[in-house]
This record gives structure tokens, C-alpha cells and sequence, in this order.
């Protein structure tokens, strides 16, 4: 059993957590008692100063030198992430995140392409722990109090850049995760120990584009790398029926008729009317006036494999003009 003794604490490693983080007991020690508590944080801090000797460092770099594959293919996942208020209150589609998160594999790391990191060329979180971002405002104080500290992967970032050959990639360390991705993994993985990355969605290019650069991110699926867009299908905040919005799956003719379609050709595997959606007519054009909450979708359906079951959830419309609806692949 390994102590190191560090200004009257010493840490006492326990395990290799979720995602191999090292997890371990920080102790206090003085006359007259010892105290002991799980602190992640601060020992990985310590690892990287060299202050645990070489057992302990040895499984920290572990993780952190990329992910092999492995024979089962990780799922993927288009979540609606609705209001920012989800990532607080207990919704149904809040607890079906963390229901989710129990019916598929734990994922090595996460990868999120959330709608609200539009950029100007493609980027991807690179830092070892990214801030928790409240990229919104006129909420109650509770939602902008809430951190989510999941650590990042620096060498899995830089992995990620590598597979895509038709973007070139810059790695990120000013960004974080923002509200379209810790809303929801906090649900999922509330313990924090799960790498989240994120990689942005360039607004100058079209949804042919983001569909094509996704399908370069399949091999993460092989490494039990969760991919994951966060937006909305049918998102219309000009047309939100605000008096309605505590009205159970309130949504107007034209949002559930195209939530429908949408869902048909995603369960039929037909994704070129979906890239082309512009093309699907009226209801289409009201469902996405703006595309930052539909591309995530093209990611989604970008890394889908050939035998790879489709399901939906939280397929409810909300206030008229938006939907939750989620889809599972694999």
C-alpha cells in the first residue's frame, strides 16, 4: 500500500474509476484524529507535479495515451437539450438522460457537438479541465451556480483532430462546455470522472459538409468514445407559444408533422432528404429557421453503422414550436 505523506495529509490510492480516473482517499492527520475524503481533483494535480511515485503515475499516463479499440461499438446519440432550466429541475427528459446513461456502455470519454459553439472553422476542446460555461441569460442564480467538473483529454482531442482529414482542426483551450453539453452529461455521469470534449460546428459550411466530416469520427465509436449532438430537431424560439409551455407535448400541426418525417427518415436510414431539408418544404423551413440546433443531428447520423438499431426518446413537443425528440443509434 502506497502513502506519500504531503504537509501532515498523504493520499491513499484506491482504484481506477470510471474512465481510468484515478481515484484515491486524501487523509488528514493530526493528534488527536484522521479524517479521510475521495479527492480526485487535487491528486491528479499531485500526479502531474510528481509527487506519487511511479505505480500510480504509470495508470494516470495510461489514460491519458489514447484509447485502444474494442470489439463492441460505442452507441450514438442526438439529444434534445431544450430549456436551460433541465440541467437543474427534475423533467422527464432529464431523468431519461440518466436512464440512458445505465442502458449503454460507460463511455471512455464523451464528444459533444453542442448548437451553441458555432465557429468560424472547426475546433475542438483541448484543455485538461474545461470550464463549465452559462452561456445564457435571465435565469434564476441556482442554474448559474452549478459546475461540472469533468476533466478533458488533451491527447484524445488531438487524436480526434488527426481523423479529420478534411478540416483542419485547431485545438481549443479557451472554451469549456457549455450549456448544450453539461446540462445533459451531468445527468448522465453525475460523478464527473468521464473525459467531455467538445468540438465546434463551423457556420460556413452546410449540412452536407458536418454529415460528411462526421463519418471521419467512426473510429472513435471503436474506442468507446461516446459521440453525442446536443440541439434540437424542430427549434423555432420566434414562434414558442410561452403561455403554453406547461402544457404536456403542446406543439403546433406543422412541428409534429415534420418531427415526423424526421424521425421516419432517420429510422429508415434515408438521411439525404435530411441533409437536404430545405427540400422538404414549408414545415421544414418553420422547424429550422436557423441551423446551429439541426447540425448536431448531422453528426449523429454521420457516424451511423450499417447494422446499427435505431430508437427514439424524450419525443415530446414543448411550447408549440420546439422538440426534445432523441434518438439513439446502436
Amino acid at each position: 500500500m502506497l502513502f506519500v505523506a504531503h504537509n501532515q495529509r498523504y493520499f491513499l490510492p484506491v482504484s481506477i474509476g470510471p474512465g481510468h480516473v484515478v481515484e484515491v482517499v486524501l487523509c488528514y492527520q493530526n493528534a488527536s484524529k484522521k479524517t479521510c475524503k475521495m479527492e480526485r481533483k487535487h491528486f491528479i494535480k499531485t500526479v502531474v507535479t510528481g509527487a506519487i511515485g511511479m505505480t500510480t503515475l504509470s495508470a494516470f499516463k495510461s489514460f491519458t495515451s489514447g484509447l485502444a479499440e474494442q470489439e463492441q461499438l460505442m452507441p450514438v446519440l442526438f439529444v434534445g437539450h431544450g430549456s436551460p432550466m433541465n440541467g437543474i429541475e427534475d423533467t422527464e427528459f432529464s431523468r431519461n438522460w440518466t436512464q440512458m446513461a445505465k442502458e449503454i456502455p460507460t463511455p471512455k470519454a464523451v464528444l459533444v457537438v453542442s448548437a451553441h459553439w458555432f465557429t468560424k472553422g472547426t475546433q475542438i476542446t483541448a484543455m485538461d479541465f474545461p470550464k463549465t460555461i452559462h452561456d445564457f441569460g435571465g435565469f434564476p442564480k441556482e442554474l448559474f451556480a452549478v459546475q461540472y467538473p469533468a476533466p478533458g483529454n488533451a491527447v484524445l482531442a488531438k487524436e480526434t483532430a488527426a481523423l479529420l482529414h478534411s478540416a483542419h482542426v485547431e485545438l481549443d483551450h479557451d472554451w469549456g462546455l457549455d450549456h448544450g453539453t453539461w446540462t445533459i452529461v451531468r445527468y448522465m455521469y453525475p460523478d464527473a470522472n468521464i473525459p467531455v470534449l467538445q468540438l465546434s460546428i463551423d457556420y460556413t459550411k452546410g449540412p452536407q459538409y458536418h454529415y460528411d466530416l462526421a463519418k471521419e469520427l467512426y473510429a472513435l465509436r471503436k474506442k468507446g468514445v461516446l459521440i453525442m449532438g446536443s440541439g434540437n430537431m424542430v427549434h423555432n424560439l420566434r414562434m414558442v407559444a410561452w403561455d403554453k409551455l406547461n402544457d404536456k407535448e403542446y406543439g403546433y400541426d406543422w412541428a409534429k408533422n415534420i418531427n415526423e418525417k424526421f424521425k421516419s427518415l432517420i429510422q429508415d436510414g434515408d438521411h439525404k432528404p435530411l441533409i437536404n431539408y430545405s427540400m422538404l418544404g414549408k414545415d421544414a423551413l418553420l422547424a429550422i429557421p436557423t441551423p446551429e440546433h439541426y447540425l448536431p443531428l448531422m453528426y449523429t447520423l454521420g457516424v451511423k453503422g450499417n447494422n446499427d438499431n435505431v430508437s427514439f426518446f424524450n419525443d415530446k413537443a414543448v411550447g408549440g414550436s420546439l422538440t426534445m425528440t432523441s434518438v439513439k443509434l446502436g
